[in-house]
């Protein structure tokens, strides 16, 4: 279950071992040219922005805590809602700065996280108010605008940090064509959607799998997602990376926060804790 589309990513579950029934690797090992990634775990913190910066901060030392040093990335929106502009606010900015220093990875995320477009195809439309809050701010634009967005965002967030962004990840998960283009135009080294993460220039795909996170916007939204987790804690170790994202909302229920707690503990004992970029030296399933 997301936060912010509400609804939990689908991803391929084929099982990618292939197994030589005979050779030096003996009956039950995959071949050498055939052996599974590492099991990874990637954590990422969304909406990163001066509005939300006490629960950033909690979410943040809570991640470290538990996963043992920052190894984690944060999704930076560059002007949340149009009324909080990263340039203004200087004391965020060297937080941010000190946090990619330490070793979090800093993606662009989006320009004001909301969506003022128009949206003309009835689906579109339907996705766009009823799954994401009003929050899939690159479903809608064409692709000069995204492009403007996308370039004047990256822009703020790399002065911020002092170093160039790992990447672009949308508002709510959602690109339209417009976005896609952009994307390239811009030569973004890794985006993220519900089902996968790619790197735009090539449409390299380098890690499948769900993503994990939590809703806070309703009791019923709540319920259904601490039964994902729980579900995905318990789920077998078989699906090569799971992503875990959490949204400063968490911070508002103890109940999601315990949820969050017992997850990444549970996902960080059986799996190798992983940035973005570790993704990129491993081979995927198809």
């Amino acid at each position: 279950m997301t936060n912010e589309s509400e609804t939990m990513a689908r991803t391929d579950f084929a099982d990618p071992i292939q197994r030589t029934p005979t050779g030096r690797d003996g009956p039950d090992r995959p071949a050498p040219e055939q052996r599974l990634p590492e099991k990874r775990l990637v954590v990422a913190i969304h909406d990163v922005a001066p509005t939300f910066a006490v629960p950033i901060a909690m979410l943040a030392e809570r991640i470290d805590r538990i996963l043992g040093g920052a190894r984690f990335a944060m999704l930076v929106v560059p002007d949340h809602w149009g009324a909080a502009r990263l340039d203004r606010a200087p004391a965020f900015e060297r937080r941010l700065r000190d946090w990619a220093d330490a070793g979090v990875e800093m993606f662009l995320h989006g320009w004001f996280h909301r969506d003022s477009t128009a949206h003309r195809g009835t689906a579109t439309a339907l996705k766009a108010r009823y799954m994401t809050a009003g929050e899939g701010e690159f479903l809608g634009l064409d692709a000069i605008e995204a492009e403007l967005r996308m370039r004047a965002g990256r822009d703020m967030v790399e002065q911020a940090i002092g170093r160039p962004i790992a990447g672009f990840i949308a508002p709510a998960w959602l690109y339209g064509p417009g976005a896609h283009a952009a994307l390239k135009a811009c030569n973004i080294a890794l985006a993220e959607d519900h089902f996968r993460v790619w790197q735009p220039t090539t449409g390299r795909i380098v890690a499948r799998g769900p993503v994990v996170t939590w809703a806070s916007r309703s009791a019923a939204r709540t319920a259904s997602s601490l039964a994902v987790a729980a579900a995905a804690r318990a789920m077998p170790d078989w699906i090569p990376t799971m992503r875990v994202a959490v949204h400063p909302g968490d911070v508002t229920k103890d109940t999601l926060l315990t949820s969050i707690d017992r997850t990444l503990r549970t996902l960080a004992e059986r799996r190798t804790v992983s940035r973005y970029a570790d993704l990129l030296t491993e081979p995927v399933a198809a």
